[in-house]
């Protein structure tokens, strides 16, 4: 098997990461490869905001924290949004499982491709960051309430545009520990017409 299929097949999301920063070289090849993602008519309309200062990632926690105390939850409501309501509860709670960066990926809000071309981007961070031997993990916690004030407050000095809404962000750092097992694939996913 190739190294990239390699590389695809044995990334996990990782949620226990080691405190030390990874290093600025590998932050710069990671955001490359993010920036090399495809978009919709080559736009390239995405932002990278990179946060590694511990004290505002612990403020931006804290507004989570809140957002969740806030959430109204009934039977139709996303399962992580109720196992992340009741997780918020905990004053140990961390939606971004203390990685030490985060990198927030945010999009236009009047660009019909904002979500799809920002996944992208962030697959490429996941796998960048995998084949540099770190951890990483899907956050959707400021998907969900990016534009809730406080939080929105803390997104405008990480350089997010006003008009941008989050499309997800990206934990990285080293793993702490061991990388989970993949899970079975799940059958009846694939179709194949000839």
């Amino acid at each position: 098997m190739n190294e990239i299929l390699q590389n695809i097949l044995t990334r996990r999301s990782i949620r226990a990461y080691q405190k030390e920063q990874i290093l600025d070289t590998e932050l710069e090849a990671i955001i490359k490869a993010a920036q090399y993602a495809p978009s919709g008519g080559n736009s390239q309309s995405w932002h990278f905001s990179v946060v590694q200062n511990e004290e505002k990632l612990k403020e931006l926690n804290a507004h989570v924290r809140e957002a969740f105390k806030d959430l109204i939850i009934d039977n139709t409501t996303y399962r992580s949004k109720v196992s992340g309501k009741k997780a918020a509860e905990s004053n140990r709670y961390n939606f971004y499982y203390h990685a030490p960066t985060l990198i927030i990926v945010s999009n236009d809000r009047e660009y019909s491709n904002a979500m799809a071309d920002s996944s992208v981007a962030l697959q490429n961070i996941f796998l960048a960051a995998h084949s540099l031997h770190m951890g990483s993990c899907w956050i959707n916690q400021l998907t969900w309430f990016g534009d809730q004030p406080k939080i929105r407050e803390v997104l405008t000095t990480f350089g997010i545009p006003e008009n941008y809404k989050i499309c997800g962000a990206a934990a990285l750092g080293y793993v702490s520990g061991n990388q989970p097992k993949a899970t079975p694939r799940k059958e009846g996913t694939v179709t194949i017409i000839k």
